[in-house]
């Protein structure tokens, strides 16, 4: 497989509604993510590039093939805020617009990344064999209900959606993917840093959910911020995550594992390099660079090695 490898502007410190060190218009964020060879990225939280227009302008302007947005939805509350719909009717506007100026040939699509966005105090991580601390069926079927209506707002876009399991949300341990597969048509994003942290071996989660992966989020995470944490007691995820998130090859992650069990399901999606760093107190732009050059450049020997 020739891969199609996406960078995401997370790696840059660029976190939800916190903005690091690579702020700024997103001009040289985009801008580095070219020159070390990146063939896309995900736009980063709606409006950081500006508005639908400017964000496809930049994207064409630097080569870059959108990737995908991610949005969360407030899953526990079981029904749609007018707030949210238009931020959402937003994000799927932009990525949109994005698509239509700078498609490539061959790319793999570029989705709506659906994801929950948890609940004040849900803290994490959680135990994965615990699952009192999840959604009821009553909460879930409702969570299920928003869920289509967001798959059906993005078709009325043409876009396609999948959905991210995360840490410190209501889908997050294995038996909540598998509760999600079971109970939804939707399809997953395998990212392999929540997936580890979550308890869900990576590579075993490429054979288990099969089919239904068609985006993946690659990270090295460490597993002993995890391990600290839970003996700390319950703690806020943004307390210790940039801790876990580590440079490839310095991690915990069997990312060559993931990467033969991909190729061998002949899997054909996006491969997106993150890095979640702090948004604040963290490396320059230059530093990022050094360290996102460093995780394409293994992934790319990763994916060479399993071609020969």
């Amino acid at each position: 497989m020739t891969p199609w490898i996406a960078s995401a502007p997370v790696s840059f410190g660029v976190w939800g509604p916190h903005v690091g060190p690579a702020d700024g218009d997103g001009n040289d964020l985009l801008a580095a993510m070219a020159a070390a060879g990146y063939r896309g990225s995900e736009l980063g939280p709606t409006g950081y590039l500006g508005d639908p227009d400017r964000t496809a302008d930049l994207f064409a302007a630097h080569g870059l093939v959108p990737a995908g947005v991610y949005v969360g939805l407030e899953l526990a509350a079981g029904r749609w805020n007018e707030e949210a719909r238009k931020g959402f009717h937003l994000a799927c506007a932009t990525l949109r617009a994005t698509v239509d100026r700078s498609s490539a040939p061959g790319a793999p699509p570029a989705p709506i990344v659906l994801a929950d966005d948890g609940a004040p105090g849900l803290d994490a991580p959680r135990n994965p064999a615990d699952r009192s601390s999840g959604l009821d069926d009553t909460a879930w079927a409702a969570a299920v209900r928003v869920l289509a209506e967001a798959a059906a707002i993005c078709a009325d876009h043409g876009l396609p959606t999948t959905f991210h399991p995360h840490l410190g949300t209501f889908v997050e341990s294995g038996w909540e993917v598998e509760r999600l597969l079971a109970t939804t048509d939707l399809t997953v994003v395998l990212d392999t840093g929540h997936a580890l942290l979550a308890g869900t071996d990576p590579v075993a989660a490429v054979t288990a959910w099969g089919s239904r992966v068609d985006h993946v989020h690659l990270k090295d995470v460490r597993l002993e911020p995890l391990r600290r944490a839970r003996v700390a007691g319950p703690a806020p995820l943004r307390s210790w995550w940039s801790e876990a998130n580590v440079v490839f090859g310095q991690g915990d992650v069997d990312l060559p594992g993931v990467v033969t069990a991909l190729q061998r399901r002949n899997y054909a999606g996006w491969l997106v390099v993150e890095q979640d760093v702090a948004p604040h107190g963290g490396p320059q732009l230059e530093e990022f660079c050094d360290d996102q050059q460093h995780n394409l450049d293994t992934l790319t020997a990763m994916v060479s090695q399993d071609d020969r």
